[in-house]
């Protein structure tokens, strides 16, 4: 029988005297396994602690993490279970955080990125620790960083590192977080945008994250002046369906349903037409009265028909007012009760992407883009 015991390995002396010193005076910790080197931060310097293996590397550097966690935490068996399973759940004791940048685990790191209480000089020693786009976007999640000094480098770092992503859903986050006030200049914010002319997915990031300043405005519809002027009086007294139904007629309202328009040719994956559907959603959720997710098309139409054939007092004025624009609404309220709910019987029986998944969604895009379009005064 084969014995399960593993066999004792120990740091060689000198190894585990400067590992020591080290701990001692480091801010945090790195271990680069292909030179079998252990970095300290201090500060702004770096401390650096060559290793002499007296085993295979990959059990010494077990070894090493071992030794790391014993003595910063008190783990002689390593990084702790319990805090492995909490890591991505931002559960981890704020008191905990420094200390988990010190024991060279990846996973420790992630810790300290998802924490609520991460501040600027955690942020800088995880950093250094682990420049990874994924550390960068946890980090961007906190609106205590996108304040601090480390949201402009991190939000940089993304940029850069954008052309190569290869997830739709990281493009889609990396776009919405980098578009967050102060972080980019109005050149890098441009040439994004101008990026997502043949990246679409880019501008879907553009309408989850400013969806009312979005580059190359729009002119508003030319009924705009006739519309402002019945349903002015109602939106000043906060008749919601006033409020938005100028706004869709105005600059911004026409610029998000362009882009929106232009996205939904050709959506790239699930997750594209899920964040594309939901962020038209929210745009006009104002006008929404069914809170349920409604997972079909004709349920949503069916909706918004119930909705103009009896309608409540405010929907009653504003229809009284633009009589002319009752397909605008319809529209409207169609477009209200949008989001990825309407695909999910379809991503349900299928993982297609591409042409093929487009083909498969028509029953959903074709109504989408016409109400849309409706709005656009182009259909």
């Amino acid at each position: 029988m084969k014995s399960s015991r593993r066999q004792n390995v120990e740091l060689s002396s000198e190894d585990a005297l400067r590992l020591n010193v080290l701990i001692a005076n480091a801010e945090a910790v790195r271990i680069d396994e292909g030179a079998m080197t252990v970095y300290g931060l201090n500060g702004e310097q770096e401390m650096k602690v060559p290793l002499n293996p007296t085993c295979r590397s990959d059990k010494y550097l077990t070894c090493v993490r071992e030794t790391l966690a014993a003595v910063v935490l008190d783990s002689p068996g390593g990084y702790p279970v319990f805090l492995r399973r909490w890591t991505r759940m931002g559960q981890v004791d704020n008191e905990q955080l420094d200390r988990l940048l010190k024991i060279g685990e990846p996973e420790a790191v992630m810790a300290v990125v998802c924490s609520p209480g991460l501040d600027n000089e955690l942020a800088r020693r995880a950093w250094w620790v682990a420049p990874y786009s994924e550390h960068a976007r946890r980090m961007l999640e906190r609106p205590q960083i996108v304040r601090s000094e480390m949201g402009r480098i991190l939000a940089e770092h993304l940029v850069e590192h954008l052309p190569f992503e290869t997830e739709h859903r990281d493009i889609l986050d990396t776009v919405r977080l980098v578009l967050q006030p102060d972080l980019l200049s109005e050149e890098r914010r441009l040439r994004l945008w101008e990026a997502g002319r043949s990246r679409k997915t880019y501008r879907v990031g553009f309408l989850e994250a400013v969806p009312d300043d979005l580059p190359e405005p729009m002119q508003a519809r030319h009924d705009l002046a006739a519309a402002q002027t019945a349903l002015g009086p109602l939106a000043e007294a906060g008749n919601p369906y006033a409020v938005l139904l100028l706004k869709l007629l105005d600059s911004s309202g026409q610029t998000f349903l362009a882009v929106a328009l232009d996205a939904l040719r050709r959506p790239a994956d699930q997750e594209v037409v899920g964040a594309l559907l939901n962020a038209i959603g929210r745009y006009l959720a104002a006008a929404r009265r069914n809170p349920e997710q409604l997972r079909e098309i004709e349920t949503v139409q069916e909706q918004a028909e119930s909705m103009l054939s009896e309608p409540d007092e405010e929907l009653a004025a504003v229809l009284a007012a633009v009589p002319e624009l009752q397909t605008e609404l319809r529209a409207m309220l169609e477009l209200a009760h949008i989001d990825e709910g309407v695909v999910i019987p379809v991503f349900a029986l299928s993982d297609a992407i591409g042409t093929v998944m487009r083909k498969k969604i028509e029953p959903v895009t074709t109504p989408v883009n016409r109400a849309v379009s409706i709005l656009r005064a182009t259909g």
